[in-house]
């Protein structure tokens, strides 16, 4: 099975699904006029904007966003840029980044869509990509062939949240903490599966609420070891850059770039592999975003925007620059991004560093793995409303931990890598053909026409 799934993951996210990515950013980015490169102070003014008439039924944007943020700031932006550069070379660096600024609008768009066809529930709204494709094929008069394919979405995002979002991100966890703590890998495994199954519980309210305090947290103390590096190494990150660009135009650092930016919330070369960075394209993250109460499906829309500069802008460059600073001594390490990673850290600010490196991979595993777990609800909810199978599925994905500080064998890789193609497959599918819909929230935005 395993060597079947990974011969249908060489074509399907090997090379059909990431040349769709960016082919679907280029036209949004045409079609929906770049406003985000073109007015950047317009789009902070939105996010900045007061919520004089918010619903209070949903969440605030900002606590959307951080719960999203927390899916995608998995391990992949501490090590999976390692194994990008590691495999592509410095250039890999300007492919990642120009994948990103592409992305962008697809984060917009189907977060538009998600909050244009979200449900109202007893605690707030429910959305995602299931809810959008029902509401095409609806409209087309197809509604079994939208019944059908929305099921296979939520099927496919529970699998996935137990593949992609618990077992490989717990795997790196696993192998970060295990080298510099003095426990088996099993006790490890048990009380990480202990806080899962406990946090997992809360309730989707309550996770946000976790979420809105961690990620900025964890994201600033990431950012303050980043920027001490680089001051420290700032004599020789001039010839860091350079290298990015005299390299960007080679083929496998155009490869291996796209790839790494696509890919890199898992490290594919290396302790884990196959996942996108920030979700860009894939159906998962306006899961999250269609709880908020923004005024309008664009000005969420505009939050994640955010979503991919931080992720990927931010946090994947400041890697990428750590990394390449002192990437003379590391490039004997082969393609282990997260060992590269550690050591580039530890190199100039000691191995006390690589003990925070690992606690920051626990972290932004941790934010993730309970994120994924929101996601997989939600999914399920969209299939059945059953109390017990909700309570079935959290105390499968604690166990899945457990499983994945252990061990993550290829199988459960290829699966992953299967479900989450046919997911962005679907997904940029339905945006294409829900484009005139997020043309006409946008327009609505900046034209002041949204209802207040």
């Amino acid at each position: 099975m395993t060597e079947v799934l990974q011969g249908i993951n060489a074509c399907l996210i090997g090379v059909a699904v990431p040349i769709v990515l960016m082919v679907m950013g280029i036209y949004f980015t045409v079609y929906l006029r770049g406003f985000h490169l073109f007015h950047p102070l317009r789009c902070l003014s939105v996010m900045l904007r007061p919520r004089k008439d918010a619903s209070r039924r949903g969440v605030s944007p900002f606590r959307a966003v951080t719960l999203a943020l927390a899916g995608t700031l998995g391990v992949g932006n501490l090590v999976g840029v390692a194994g990008a550069i590691a495999c592509g070379g410095p250039g890999a660096v300007f492919w990642m980044l120009l994948s990103a600024f592409l992305a962008m609008l697809l984060k917009y768009a189907e977060i538009v869509l998600a909050l244009r066809y979200r449900v109202s529930v007893a605690d707030g709204y429910r959305g995602g990509a299931m809810y959008y494709i029902l509401a095409l094929f609806r409209r087309m008069r197809l509604p079994r062939v939208g019944q059908c394919l929305a099921a296979l979405f939520a099927v496919l995002c529970v699998i996935d949240s137990l593949s992609m979002g618990c077992i490989i991100q717990m795997n790196a966890v696993g192998s970060a903490l295990s080298g510099v703590l003095p426990f088996p890998r099993a006790a490890i495994g048990v009380v990480i599966t202990l806080l899962v199954l406990a946090v997992t519980m809360l309730g989707g309210r309550r996770i946000s609420a976790l979420t809105e305090r961690l990620v900025p947290l964890m994201t600033l103390a990431y950012l303050v070891l980043s920027l001490a590096v680089l001051v420290l190494r700032r004599e020789a990150l001039p010839s860091a850059i350079a290298s990015v660009w005299e390299n960007a135009f080679r083929a496998d650092s155009a490869v291996y770039g796209i790839g790494g930016f696509l890919f890199s919330r898992a490290v594919r070369y290396g302790v884990m592999r196959g996942l996108m960075s920030n979700e860009a394209g894939c159906g998962t993250a306006p899961i999250a975003h269609a709880e908020s109460d923004a005024a309008s499906p664009a000005e969420q829309g505009i939050w994640g925007i955010f979503e991919v500069f931080a992720d990927t802008i931010l946090l994947c460059s400041l890697t990428a620059a750590v990394i390449l600073v002192s990437y003379d001594s590391l490039a004997s390490l082969g393609d282990d991004g997260m060992l590269i990673t550690m050591r580039a850290y530890g190199a100039v600010l000691g191995r006390s560093a690589e003990m925070v490196i690992a606690l920051l991979v626990f972290f932004f595993g941790f934010a993730t793995v309970i994120c994924w777990s929101h996601y997989g609800v939600s999914a399920l909810a969209y299939l059945t409303s059953s109390p017990m199978l909700r309570r079935g599925y959290l105390l499968l994905y604690a166990l899945s931990a457990f499983y994945g500080v252990l061990a993550a064998p290829s199988t459960v890789f290829a699966l992953s890598d299967f479900a989450l193609g046919v997911m962005t497959a679907i997904n940029l599918a339905m945006l294409f053909a829900l484009r005139r819909e997020v043309k006409e929230e946008t327009q609505k935005l900046w034209e002041g026409r949204e209802e207040r």
